[in-house]
């Protein structure tokens, strides 16, 4: 009973944490992102309290329903009206951009750090996105107006950036593993994009129509 005492404390002393680190982000300028590693630092196994966690199917699991809600706050965080017209400029940079910063950063790992080839690839896809969060914070909490539309494009590319690095994830861990090919790599990228548009395109255009009823309906 004491240690889960003492594990439901730290819990909800992390979570307080992390609620007081919005503002302490808003005010210090600092990416909210940044505090929340600091925080892992500092309770994991090689901080201050050395709290041991090895329960990677938890946390899997975990990230996986985070990942949901980070790629769909992007798509409901951005205002159509306003990010139209960089729509495309922000899609090709969230393509490109990623893929470029996943592959030049696995070739600094390699060459560089010494990383072996399957590890830098691992540590280039994680690496590859742009955290949606920090961009937002920084872009609309401090009321930035930047030329050219960048607000809106850096917007849309932070919150679409997402599903290319989650494939480059998945890839290159199967490439780690051994348990792919050229050709199911081919057939990943083809279904995710083909199938992954066509049925957010679908749900996206349900929902709107559901909305709307239960709008007018009340």
């Amino acid at each position: 009973m004491t240690n889960i005492a003492i594990v439901l404390s730290l819990t909800a002393v992390v979570m307080l944490i992390c609620i007081l680190s919005g503002s302490i982000s808003s005010r210090m300028g600092v990416p909210v992102l940044i505090i929340f590693i600091g925080i892992g630092m500092l309770f994991g196994s090689d901080g201050i309290f050395k709290l041991e966690f090895e329960n990677f199917e938890f946390a899997e699991q975990i990230c996986t329903v985070a990942m949901v809600f980070i790629i769909f706050y992007g798509g409901f965080g951005v205002k159509w009206s306003q990010a139209k017209n960089a729509a495309a400029s922000s899609l090709v940079l969230s393509c490109l951009g990623t893929i470029l910063t996943f592959a030049l950063t696995a070739i600094f790992c390699s060459l560089v750090l010494g990383f072996s080839l399957h590890r830098a690839l691992i540590v280039g896809a994680v690496l590859s996105s742009t955290d949606a969060a920090s961009v937002f914070n920084i872009l609309r909490s401090k009321n930035l107006n930047l030329k050219y539309n960048s607000a809106s494009i850096l917007e849309i590319e932070s919150g679409s950036n997402d599903p290319w690095a989650y494939m480059l994830t998945v890839i290159t861990l199967s490439i780690a593993d051994g348990s792919t090919s050229a050709g199911s790599v081919v057939k990943l990228f083809f279904s995710q994009l083909v199938f992954g548009a066509v049925i957010g395109m679908v749900l996206a255009l349900a929902a709107r129509k559901l909305i709307s009823r239960l709008h007018t309906s009340n």
